[in-house]
């Protein structure tokens, strides 16, 4: 049978069309029109799951058009980011405001008629996937199948411990739910796969993914890759799983969502069965209906299939917005009314607590956020970056409540368990083989045990800073491989995510080639919009720290050492505050004129001050710039940068135990750089480092070369 003679035939002229039926199909023919406006797009899903994501948004989400940053709305997440124009016609029709009380500086719509027929062009609020902070309403930046999902999931752990951590008797501020919307893709995607397996054993009852199964992929069937028992799956994670057999019987999808608000032991998965390309005479169930416009001809065909005018594009029949504002719109705005009297009263009870939702909504730190931060003292043994971070970051989270996280099953490698007493282990409330003690089990502990699961730890901690939260993600340097499309949606949607990387370079030693990261640091400090930080010493793992919780429109990944680093003498070099400014002069000639300079960050910066003090001995005299952060280097004005690298001093050598891409922009065509060119080695690590020449003699010939190679040219 043909996908023509399979349609139903739907003729409006012989029976009445409800409300929810036009609805739906002004949804359907809305998203038509946008992709073959665009000529570019993906029509299919959004005609197949049309009802589902319809019956969600009408007769379950509370949601405040007037109000889209409320704190206690429920999300919806379209993880099927390539689905975008469904989203696009629900904002549009339900009258979603483009202001909201984070953000009261946009007018009008969030989606207006002229965004919808902008679909994919610039300017436009209806982009090609959704993109968080450009359209309001899109809970998170989504397109790379399984990020939404795996979002999802750290937007319910952040309910779970809002609601723990806040909620008083009487007061119950946060209960919303998390609804994702995902596709067969998202299915297959690894990080789904993670982050089910945590949801599941975190009993995330509040969470609830609906999967649109229409089996169709880019080359077909997905019968020709995925064949496995999706509910199965899901089951043996922990989850309930419900199915709906047809995606236009929105009274099965109905009885579903219910049951989900009836559980509260387990998150929920719907498996709802839909028709790809719904109502398109010929691309009906199939690949041609999911990543290219529907033409002309079949575009007229679907739209007089559905009853409406076939020469009419972007039509809006009357009552389709009445209708949706009727209980969509009251719904929510009657329920963000509500919250705010209870909110208002919850203020007058617990000012303290209300005042710290406040900031964590405007994401703000409390006053005296750093009083505690530790000073070492100078010690030429000194200590591992990674000890100096967990001692700073136990000092602030102890004065910040919402600062939560954890490490992918390497805290105690990574130094990020929080270990004052009232810390506690984010878990359900009956964790089954851990028994509370000093720091009790509960969804208001805040050591996240993300497993071994580096990939949707990260889109999981977007997730929980989506929702408010301030999270942290550790793992071993060498690992941000397996994280890197979480982190670059963080970067991309401007999230102060704060990622802990350890084991930066081959001195981590014994473990070889495999945990040696060698181009990470260039690939992170390709990303756009996020702030790297490689510490040199104890000190400027302080400051990194004040730095990064101080960010609040982008992420920083925190790179720090296995092995320990000598702490500066800080009295005889520059002090560590020059960290919030990227780079700074460390040790210095005498009259501020150096002849040649010596670049580092990190563990290297000790080698270059070592060389240092033996070319002063040598009269020669020399700068040692410590550059902690490119990212922030790179913003400050051009007469900081000058006077820190003299344009006059071309002899210059970095040192740095990384790739040596992008070093040329501060050494110069002819400076030197050491740094890996291959792989590294299996050996302990002071021999591994010195087998690739990170060593002081290895520093000082380099910079002897470079003044015999420019001669000394100390600037005026």
């Amino acid at each position: 049978m043909n996908a023509t003679s399979a349609l139903p035939q739907h003729d409006p002229r012989r029976w009445p069309v409800s409300l929810d039926l036009l609805c739906i199909d002004t949804l359907r023919t809305l998203a038509i029109d946008q992709v073959q406006r665009a000529n570019s797009g993906h029509p299919g899903t959004p005609m197949g799951a049309a009802p589902t994501a319809y019956c969600l948004w009408q007769r379950f989400l509370r949601f405040d058009p007037e109000d889209a940053a409320w704190p206690d709305r429920d999300r919806f997440v379209l993880s099927v980011g390539h689905a975008s124009a469904l989203l696009y016609g629900l904002l549009h029709l339900c009258g979603v405001k483009a202001a909201t009380s984070l953000d009261s500086s946009r007018e009008g719509l969030a989606v207006t008629m002229a965004d919808l027929q902008g679909f994919r062009q610039a300017g436009s609020r209806c982009t090609g996937h959704p993109e968080h902070g450009w359209t309001t309403g899109v809970e998170t930046t989504t397109g790379p199948l399984g990020q939404g999902v795996a979002t999802s999931v750290g937007m319910a752990i952040a309910e779970a411990w809002l609601a723990a951590t806040y909620n008083r008797p009487g007061f119950t501020l946060f209960d919303h739910r998390v609804f994702a919307l995902a596709g067969d893709g998202d299915m297959m995607e690894g990080v789904s796969a993670e982050a089910a397996s945590l949801a599941g054993h975190l009993k995330l009852s509040r969470l609830c993914w609906i999967y649109d199964s229409n089996h169709i992929s880019i080359e077909g069937s997905t019968a020709i890759a995925f064949t496995e028992a999706v509910g199965a799956r899901f089951a043996a994670c922990g989850w309930q799983v419900l199915r709906v057999a047809d995606a236009n019987d929105i009274e099965a999808t109905a009885h579903c969502l219910r049951t989900f608000e009836a559980t509260r032991d387990r998150p929920t998965l719907i498996v709802v069965h839909s028709r790809i390309g719904y109502g398109a005479p010929h691309k009906q169930d199939s690949a041609a209906a999911h990543g290219e416009p529907l033409g002309i001809e079949e575009t007229r065909g679907a739209k007089a299939f559905y009853g409406f005018d076939p020469a009419a594009d972007f039509a809006v029949p009357d009552g389709v917005r009445e209708h949706l504002k009727a209980h969509f719109g009251q719904r929510g705005t009657d329920a963000h009314a509500a919250w705010r009297s209870h909110f208002a009263a919850y203020r007058a009870h617990y000012p303290d607590l209300a005042d710290q939702i406040d900031r964590m909504q405007r994401r703000e730190l409390p006053p005296q956020w750093d009083s505690g931060l530790p000073r070492f003292d100078a010690d030429a043994k000194g200590l591992a970056t990674r000890d100096a971070s967990g001692q700073v970051l136990n000092a602030i989270a102890a004065q910040v409540p919402w600062l939560l996280g954890g490490a992918a099953d390497l805290a105690p490698s990574t130094k990020t368990a929080l270990t004052f007493d009232f810390a506690g282990t984010f878990e359900p409330p009956a964790c089954d083989g851990i028994a509370p003690g000093v720091n009790p089990v509960g969804p208001a502990g805040r050591n996240v045990h993300f497993g071994i699961r580096e990939h949707a730890m990260c889109a999981v901690a977007s997730g929980m800073a989506l929702s408010g939260l301030r999270p942290f993600a550790a793992s071993f340097f060498v690992f941000t491989d397996y994280c890197r499309g979480a982190i670059r949606l963080a970067a991309m949607m401007g999230l102060p995510v704060i990622y802990v990387w350890t084991h930066d370079s081959i001195a981590m030693g014994e473990d070889g080639p495999t945990h040696q990261p060698v181009e990470q640091l260039a690939a992170l400090r390709a990303m756009p919009g996020m702030v790297v930080l490689r510490p040199a010493d104890a000190n400027e793992v302080t400051e990194a720290w004040r730095v990064l919780m101080q960010l609040r429109d982008c992420p920083a990944s925190l790179v720090l050492s296995r092995q320990a680093l000598p702490t500066l003498d800080r009295s005889r070099y520059a002090g560590a505050a020059g960290v919030a400014r990227g780079a700074y002069v460390l040790a210095d000639a005498a009259d501020g004129r150096p002849e040649v300079l010596l670049l580092a960050s990190g563990s290297e910066v000790a080698l270059c001050i070592a060389a240092y003090e033996q070319l002063l001995r040598e009269g020669i005299k020399a700068r040692v710039v410590s550059m902690p952060s490119w990212d922030l280097f790179e913003r400050q004005d051009a007469a900081y940068r000058e006077q820190v690298l003299p344009e006059a001093v071309t002899a210059r050598v970095s040192v740095e135990a990384a790739s040596p891409l992008g070093w040329d922009r501060y050494v110069g065509r002819h400076g030197e750089i050491i740094a890996m060119r291959r792989f590294g080695l299996s050996a302990p690590g002071p021999v591994a480092l010195a087998h690739f020449g990170f060593d002081v003699a290895h520093v000082l010939a380099a910079a002897r070369r470079q003044l015999d190679r420019h001669g000394p040219k100390a600037p005026a």
